[in-house]
C-alpha cells in the first residue's frame, strides 16, 4: 500500500444526479462516482455518498480511508449555500484540512479556467456563473421548488405543466403532451406522478423535450426557447456582455445552443473541462494555500 505523497489532492464535485470524487497526483488520476449529493435537500444522503465515495477511492488505489483523509481537499457539493452548512459538511467528513463550497464554483472554474466568461450549467439543477474582471459571480442555484430555471427537472415540470393546458383546451396537443398523457396514464396519472417525483424523476423526462425539439414540437420547442431565454436573463444580470465567452455545460446545457438569443449564441465557446476538473484546480489551489 502506498500513501499519498504532499503532490496528491482530493477534489470532490456532488450534484443532484451523482457524486464524483478523484484522487490526483503526479500520474493519472483515479476517480470514482456515487449517487446524489445535495447536502440541503438530503444532507444525510449526500454525506452517506460522499464516505462511500471515499471508500471506493480507497479502495480503488490500495489506500486506506485513514490515508485519503490526510490529504489536502476541496469539497464542492449542491446545497452548500450558507456557512454554517459548509461548516456543518466539513465537521461530518474525515478530512484533517478542507475547503468545502458549493458545486458552482468547480463547474465556473472547470469550464473557463482563470479566464472571464460565463457558465450556464443545467443539469438536474442549475445556476448561472460568471468570472468578470477576475470576480466571481453567480446566479441561481436555488432548487427546484424555487429556481433552478432552465434545468433538466425544470424543463421536465414545464413539460407536464404544457400538457394540463391541452388538457384544458388552453394549447394545441402536440406529439410531446400525446406521449406524456399515454406514459402517465392521463391528467389524473400527471398529478399522482408530479405529487411524488424527486428532480432526477422530473429531470428524466427532459429527453422526451429536447428528442421533441429536433423534430420540430411545438411544446418542445416552446420550452426550449423559454430555457434560452432564462439563460440569457440570468447572463446579462451577473455581468456578461458581448465578446466574453459563454459555456453551456450539464447534462442538458448543450442542448439550448440554438435555443439562445442570437447575440448570446454568438458567443458560445466550449468548456476547457468539466467540474471535477474544476474541482481538482480548486484542490491545488487550496493545497498551495496550506503549503509553509
Amino acid at each position: 500500500m502506498t500513501k499519498p505523497t504532499k503532490t496528491h489532492v482530493i477534489a470532490i464535485d456532488g450534484g443532484g444526479t451523482r457524486c464524483r470524487i478523484a484522487l490526483s497526483g503526479s500520474g493519472p488520476r483515479v476517480s470514482v462516482e456515487t449517487g446524489p449529493a445535495n447536502v440541503f435537500s438530503d444532507f444525510s444522503g449526500a454525506v452517506e455518498a460522499i464516505t462511500s465515495g471515499l471508500a471506493a477511492l480507497a479502495d480503488a488505489t490500495k489506500r486506506t480511508v485513514d490515508d485519503l483523509s490526510e490529504v489536502p481537499a476541496f469539497v464542492g457539493v449542491a446545497g452548500v449555500i450558507a456557512p454554517d452548512i459548509a461548516e456543518q459538511l466539513g465537521k461530518a467528513l474525515p478530512f484533517r484540512q478542507a475547503q468545502v463550497a458549493d458545486d458552482r464554483l468547480a463547474a465556473l472554474r472547470g469550464a473557463l479556467g482563470i479566464r472571464d466568461g460565463v457558465v450556464a450549467h443545467c443539469g438536474t439543477g442549475s445556476f448561472i456563473a460568471a468570472r468578470i474582471s477576475g470576480e466571481t459571480r453567480l446566479a441561481g442555484g436555488w432548487g427546484a421548488d424555487l429556481g433552478d430555471e432552465a434545468s433538466a427537472q425544470w424543463v421536465g415540470r414545464r413539460a407536464l405543466a404544457l400538457t394540463l393546458e391541452v388538457v384544458d383546451g388552453r394549447r394545441v396537443a402536440s406529439e410531446l403532451s400525446d406521449q406524456l398523457l399515454a406514459n402517465l396514464d392521463g391528467a389524473a396519472g400527471i398529478l399522482r406522478f408530479a405529487a411524488r417525483a424527486t428532480p432526477a424523476e422530473f429531470g428524466a423526462l427532459a429527453p422526451l423535450v429536447t428528442h421533441g425539439a429536433e423534430d420540430g414540437d411545438a411544446i418542445a420547442t416552446f420550452i426550449l426557447r423559454a430555457a434560452g431565454a432564462e439563460i440569457d436573463r440570468a447572463a446579462r444580470a451577473i455581468g456578461w456582455q458581448p465578446g466574453l465567452p459563454v459555456c453551456l455545460t450539464g447534462g442538458i446545457g448543450p442542448h439550448f445552443a440554438r435555443w439562445l438569443p442570437p447575440e448570446l449564441a454568438a458567443d458560445l465557446a466550449p468548456p476547457d473541462g468539466d467540474p471535477l476538473d474544476g474541482a481538482i484546480s480548486l484542490a491545488r489551489d487550496f493545497a498551495e494555500g496550506l503549503a509553509p
